[in-house]
């Protein structure tokens, strides 16, 4: 059992930082969710959402698990049918969505639509991570990091409705 709280978080973000993904490309991507819907909207407001979903154990549990399951295949390690599953993202498997969607519902169910709208259009860094050719595999981490964009996109709306999160 991790007894220190703050091992988990630095491994986490550590992780992000290794797999090309910083606090401020997740940033970008919750002003894009909610810059619509919330006037003077800053980077420096969406990367502390961004932060305080980082601090969630839920979260930083998704991230170290999604992100071992990537480098494991990429280093073919995992047993075959899931080998080529992950390695090449099929469609039809959906562990990755369910493993991200578990950080989308520590926000509520505002998340769950900012999660679909960001996965299906995949800006910015969704981009970058959704690239075959990279040599990666970021199965788990787009949806990782488009949950963590999403759930912090969620914190940003109730706090502008008045309610805690």
């Amino acid at each position: 059992m991790v007894t220190d709280k703050n091992i988990l978080e630095m491994t986490a973000r550590n992780l992000l930082n290794e797999r090309g993904v910083s606090v401020d490309d997740i940033a970008e991507l919750v002003h894009f969710l909610q810059a619509p819907y919330v006037e003077n909207l800053d980077l420096k407001t969406c990367a502390e959402n961004v932060d305080n979903v980082l601090k969630k154990r839920e979260v930083q549990n998704a991230i170290v698990t999604g992100i071992q399951l990537d480098i494991l295949a990429e280093k073919e390690a995992l047993l075959e049918p899931l080998q080529e599953i992950v390695t090449s993202d099929e469609g039809l498997y959906g562990i990755d969505e369910i493993m991200a969607l578990s950080i989308v519902n520590v926000y509520g169910s505002i998340g769950f639509t900012n999660y679909g709208y960001i996965d299906k259009v995949k800006p910015g860094i969704l981009k970058k991570l959704n690239d075959k050719n990279s040599g990666h595999v970021h199965t788990f981490l787009d949806d990782i990091v488009g949950a963590i964009a999403a759930a912090a996109a969620s914190r940003l709306a109730h706090a502008k409705e008045g309610i805690e999160s």
